[in-house]
């Protein structure tokens, strides 16, 4: 069993692969503060919970964006497959050419995003993550990661507005029936929500009008489900788009 973790800023997600097939999957709030024995008590517990055997995991393969967590997940795995994890970084090879100014400032999730979604779908693609914040990465026909956009995440936004708006009350990110909100409830969702939304759609397309090509659209993140069906450019969903990144670059890694 192979064990992908991606670490993110607001929620880490694990995928165990048994024969190459994601075999069970957990989202958790990531939490900086926790030690390499709470981490290892905490996965333990979630893999059994699952009915599996936490000493059959024979590797980890890691993206984070949380230094302080990645060298406590590198100890998690000298404890549970007695060797070091991959994590992708340099010196990982993901097969994927990097055209950013500075490679070393890319988060290692939006290359992994992009090794998986080149997989699946070819060149040129888009993948938006909807996460903290939310990202969008473009990779060209040729397999080559070319940058992107990076925006506030619809949860970021809503707490910034909640936090400096005195006379505004925490509503559900679901989204409104209308963009004509008849109460400060729907008024927000519709700003927050829709607003996500026609931000997305604008920017793709001017990703498009820049490669010059009707790049496909492919969506992750926890709320990609919510997102996706209001963004008329979105035409791919896959939540697990990170774990199988990571898989792959497992696999031309082993």
């Amino acid at each position: 069993m192979i064990l992908a973790i991606d670490v993110g800023n607001t929620h880490t997600v694990l995928g165990l692969f048994v024969e190459g097939e994601l075999a069970g999957h957990w989202r958790i709030s990531t939490n900086h503060a926790l030690t390499a024995d709470e981490l290892r008590v905490k996965i333990a517990a979630l893999v059994a919970a699952d009915g599996r055997v936490p000493s059959d995991i024979e590797r980890l393969v890691i993206s984070s964006v949380v230094p302080k967590l990645t060298s406590a997940y590198e100890q998690v795995s000298e404890d549970l497959t007695g060797g070091a994890p991959m994590v992708v970084g340099p010196g990982l090879k993901t097969g994927m050419p990097i055209r950013y100014d500075n490679p070393h400032e890319v988060g290692a999730d939006r290359i992994v995003n992009g090794v998986a979604a080149y997989e699946r779908l070819g060149g040129p693609v888009i993948i938006v993550d909807f996460g903290t914040a939310t990202t969008l990465d473009v990779v060209d026909a040729s397999g080559a990661y070319l940058g992107g956009a990076i925006a506030p995440g619809v949860e970021t936004s809503a707490e910034a507005l909640f936090a400096k708006a005195a006379r505004l009350s925490k509503v559900d990110l679901d989204p409104p029936a209308k963009v004509i909100g008849t109460n400060t409830r729907a008024s927000v969702q519709a700003g927050l929500i829709l607003g996500e939304a026609v931000m997305i759609d604008g920017l793709v397309r001017r990703i498009r009008e820049e490669l010059g090509a009707e790049a496909p659209v492919i969506a992750t993140g926890g709320l990609a489900p919510t997102m996706a069906p209001l963004c008329e450019t979105i035409s791919h969903v896959d939540v697990d788009l990170t774990l199988r990144g990571l898989w792959i670059i497992y696999e031309r890694n082993a």
